[in-house]
C-alpha cells in the first residue's frame, strides 16, 4: 500500500484536460460548462442550435473559458459518430464527457403524443447511450476518462404528470450502472449526478405554479430550489482525479428531496 498523500487541492485541478458537454447551449449544461472551465478544462460546447451555442461561446468567452463548440443532434447515431470523430481529430482527446443534454413533454399519459414521448426517449435515453458508445472506445485506448451522466431525483421518485420524463431518467441511472461494470475495468469512471428542482427553461413553468412552489419548498429539506452553482462542486468532484475510486454512484444534488418521505 502506498504511503504517498497528494495535494487535495490538486485533486481537482482540471487543467490539461478537454471536456464535451452536451446540451450546454443553455440551463445545466452551460453552468457546467463555466465550472468545469474555472477549474481548468478546455470546453467542447454542443447543441443543435448553432445561434444558441454562439451565444454561450460568448458567455465563455466573458468568464476567460477555453473553449470550442461542436452542434450535432445527440439523437442522431451517425451525427454523433462523426462529430466525436471530428473532435477527437481537431481538439484533442476527450477526457470527460458530460451527457447532459435532454428535453421533457409533461401531462397525463392520455395527453402525450407519440411523437412527443419518442422526443423525450431520443433525446433522454438514447443520446446518452450513442454519445457514450462512441466517446467510450477513444477513452478506452487511453485507458482513462470520465463521464458524467446527468440524472433526476425522478431516476427515483415517479410524479404524475412525468411517467415520460421519470422514464428516461430512471433508465439514465440504471444505464450508468451498467456503464460503470462494462468501462470501469478498463480505466473509466461512469457516474451520475441527480438534481432536484433547479430553474431553468425546463422548469419555468411550474416554478410559476404558486401550488406547485409551495409544495416544493415545504417537501425540500433544505427549504429553496437548487440554484446552478450547487451543481458546480458536484460535476468538478466527478470530472476530476478526486474521483477515480468512484464509480457507479447517483450524486444526488437535490437538498435531500430524496432522502426523506417529506410532510
Amino acid at each position: 500500500m502506498s504511503s504517498a498523500f497528494t495535494d487535495p487541492v490538486g485533486l481537482f485541478d482540471l487543467a490539461g484536460k478537454t471536456a464535451l458537454i452536451t446540451g450546454s447551449g443553455g440551463g445545466i449544461g452551460l453552468s457546467l460548462a463555466r465550472g468545469l472551465g474555472a477549474a481548468g478544462a478546455r470546453i467542447v460546447l454542443n447543441g443543435r442550435d448553432a445561434a444558441k451555442l454562439s451565444k454561450a461561446a460568448g458567455i465563455l468567452e466573458e468568464a476567460g473559458v477555453d473553449h470550442t463548440s461542436c452542434a450535432f443532434d445527440v439523437s442522431d447515431d451517425t451525427a454523433v459518430e462523426a462529430a466525436i470523430e471530428q473532435i477527437e481529430r481537431d481538439d484533442g482527446p476527450i477526457d470527460i464527457l458530460v451527457n447532459n443534454a435532454g428535453t421533457n413533454r409533461r401531462g397525463a399519459m392520455g395527453d402525450i403524443s407519440a411523437d412527443d414521448y419518442r422526443m423525450v426517449m431520443n433525446a433522454n435515453v438514447d443520446g446518452l447511450f450513442f454519445v457514450t458508445r462512441s466517446v467510450a472506445p477513444y477513452m478506452e485506448v487511453r485507458g482513462r476518462g470520465k463521464i458524467i451522466n446527468i440524472c433526476s431525483a425522478l431516476s427515483k421518485l415517479g410524479r404524475k404528470g412525468a411517467v415520460a420524463y421519470s422514464g428516461s431518467k430512471g433508465a439514465a441511472a440504471i444505464m450508468t450502472a451498467s456503464m460503470c461494470d462494462e468501462l470501469a475495468p478498463k480505466g473509466i469512471q461512469v457516474n451520475g449526478i441527480a438534481p432536484g428542482y433547479f430553474l431553468t427553461e425546463i422548469t419555468e413553468v411550474i416554478a410559476q405554479d404558486e401550488a406547485h412552489n409551495t409544495w416544493l419548498i415545504n417537501r425540500t429539506p433544505a427549504g429553496r430550489w437548487g440554484e446552478m452553482q450547487d451543481l458546480v462542486g458536484a460535476a468538478i468532484f466527478l470530472a476530476s482525479p478526486a474521483s477515480d475510486f468512484v464509480n457507479g454512484h447517483i450524486l444526488a444534488v437535490d437538498g435531500g428531496l430524496t432522502a426523506v418521505i417529506g410532510g
